[in-house]
């Protein structure tokens, strides 16, 4: 049974470390308004993995997998849709001012 509790630990801790990872990231984009300097090809990657490991989870039936890489999928995504929105900086400064 410790052995079992251990890997419990470990695993949740994996899991969260996982899943936070990317907030970081994420609130550097936010607040910089500018993702330019994320690398897209290694978010990309980042995603597709997630998605086997999500994939995976679901075929062994392995529902903690399954949900800490759904979890880290979607922060995930939300640095590479980020990535899209301010991959050139903040798109509003590039609008004419209003008379």
């Amino acid at each position: 049974m410790e052995g079992e509790l251990l890997a419990n630990v470990i695993g949740t801790a994996a899991a969260l470390c996982s899943i936070t990872s990317f907030i970081p990231q994420i609130i550097k984009i936010v607040k910089e308004r500018d993702a330019s300097s994320v690398a897209l090809k290694t978010y990309v990657l980042t995603v597709t993995c997630f998605v086997l490991w999500v994939v995976y989870g679901i075929m062994i039936q392995a529902w903690p997998i399954t949900f800490a890489n759904s979890a880290a999928l979607v922060a995930c995504s939300i640095v590479l849709f980020l990535k899209w929105r301010f991959r050139d900086g903040d798109p509003k400064e590039d609008q004419p001012a209003k008379a």
